[in-house]
């Protein structure tokens, strides 16, 4: 089967950018990514490519050459459904936040309005793709009201993850490790593989395609996530031991990287992971787990997420025991809100937790990130509902100029490792701070003894 025809429900992380590339690399093929923000659909069809509503390096460019040839983003959505072959469902599954599974389920509401969606608008036989990532077996539930719509429409539905990590998503598009497709194991089924297989063909090689039965497509993504967040919290729980024991994080991970049967990545300690997968893929396996009973299962990963909370919780009551017991009243200065270097996506950044622990001691946050938004930032700080909004933009600054947070500041904390945090003048930056000049490096960017030849005290974690 030859698709000439998709669309993309979902214009945010992993839908734009995903599509912009199928769309390069298949000219042959209309992609359409819809959505109902009309705010972001105009940013991403903004003339200025500098005001795509999601910053990752290449995306602009890759957005120029195929925006208004084959690639088009758009609100009707029913339209795009009914002219489609091969529809991706691409939206938010965010962790339960009531009901039963509360704080640990998928919420899978926007998932069944698609699947509702398609099946009031779709007049011919589609190939559905989940790529949103979901709970084992969430196929079966889409199928089934796919299925008992008595439109005389056939569905097939395959499961197609993604494996970006945000900072390098083109990249990782451009050249993946592996492309999953999951389908039912049919003739039907089979062939709708087949047709992915081609899409993905144009520019993967055969070898790096991926195919699977569904069941075992969706768990292992939510695999892949866990088994990287556990190497994070890994690491993180070890350099509580090395500040203790006067080992350094750095050489202990770079030592057992060395081994081939561990490797070197994610073994790099801080404050604690953040992003929109990690902590919700791990708990969506923990409530998987219980509810098969397997609670040992269960008990197992929910330690990873644990030991991450406690990361956050150990970095923010540091600055507050190293800042005489007392950061009320006291100017923060808080470098990075993103929770990595290279996008403007701050879902479960650390930076959000710290602040909020800071804020109930009182502390005045003046924070700086070069691509985050000051409504972005007190949107994320009023998500967790600890106080008000009048209090949270109270205690919470944010400036365009780093220089203005950090000027007269008592601490700086650094919460994203952006690059450009290692070019500033920092003995400028401590000529017009608050003595003792206190820095606490939650990313291990920093030059620690370059800064203490100028007279700052700093802290950096696992050292």
């Amino acid at each position: 089967m030859k698709i000439k025809n998709i669309c993309c429900i979902g214009a945010g992380y992993v839908g734009g950018p995903t599509m912009a590339v199928i769309a390069q690399k298949n000219p042959g093929i209309k992609v359409t990514v819809v959505d109902l923000n009309e705010k972001r659909i105009a940013a991403w069809n903004d003339s200025n490519l500098g005001n795509l509503p999601i910053y990752e390096p290449g995306l602009d460019k890759v957005v120029g050459e195929a925006r208004g040839k084959n690639l088009f983003f758009s609100t009707e959505v029913d339209k795009a459904i009914d002219e489609a072959e091969m529809i991706f469902i691409s939206v938010n599954t965010p962790t339960k936040t009531y009901g039963v599974g509360k704080g640990m389920a998928a919420d899978l509401k926007y998932i069944e309005l698609c699947a509702r969606q398609i099946a009031r608008v779709a007049k011919s036989d589609k190939i559905i793709v989940e790529k949103s990532t979901l709970p084992v077996r969430t196929a079966e539930a889409v199928k089934n009201i796919l299925d008992n719509t008595g439109n005389g429409v056939k569905f097939q539905i395959l499961s197609n993850p993604e494996f970006l990590a945000e900072g390098t998503a083109v990249e990782d598009l451009m050249a993946p490790d592996r492309v999953l497709i999951g389908g039912e194991q049919t003739p039907e089924g089979l062939e709708a593989i087949d047709a992915l297989v081609n899409v993905y063909g144009s520019w993967v090689a055969k070898e790096n395609i991926i195919t699977t039965n569904l069941w075992s497509s969706e768990l292992s993504k939510l695999t892949a996530n866990a088994f990287l967040a556990q190497r994070v919290s890994s690491i993180n729980s070890l350099s509580e031991l090395c500040e203790v024991t006067g080992a350094d994080v750095n050489e202990v991970g770079n030592a057992i990287g060395k081994d081939s049967r561990i490797g070197p990545k994610f073994l790099k300690s801080s404050v604690g992971f953040g992003g929109s997968c990690f902590q919700k893929d791990i708990l969506n396996l923990v409530y998987i787990a219980k509810s098969y009973g397997l609670d040992a299962v269960a008990d197992y990963w929910e330690q990873v997420i644990i030991m991450n909370d406690h990361q956050k919780h150990r970095f923010a009551k540091n600055i507050v025991k190293t800042l005489y017991n007392t950061v009320s009243g006291k100017k923060i200065a808080f470098l990075g809100w993103a929770f990595k270097k290279d996008t403007n996506d701050t879902r479960e950044s650390a930076a959000i937790y710290v602040a909020d622990i800071l804020l109930d001691e009182q502390a005045n946050i003046v924070a700086y990130d070069p691509k985050v938004t000051a409504q972005q930032m007190y949107g994320d700080l009023d998500y967790l509902q600890t106080r008000d909004s009048a209090s949270n933009e109270k205690g919470l600054t944010v400036v365009n100029d780093p220089y203005e947070a950090l000027n007269g500041a008592h601490a700086i904390a650094v919460l994203t490792e952006w690059d450009e945090f290692k070019t500033y003048d920092w003995q400028k930056v401590y000529d017009n701070m608050q003595k003792p000049a206190f820095v606490f490096d939650g990313r291990n960017v920093l030059d620690k003894p370059a800064l203490e030849k100028i007279g700052f005290q700093v802290y950096v974690i696992g050292q």
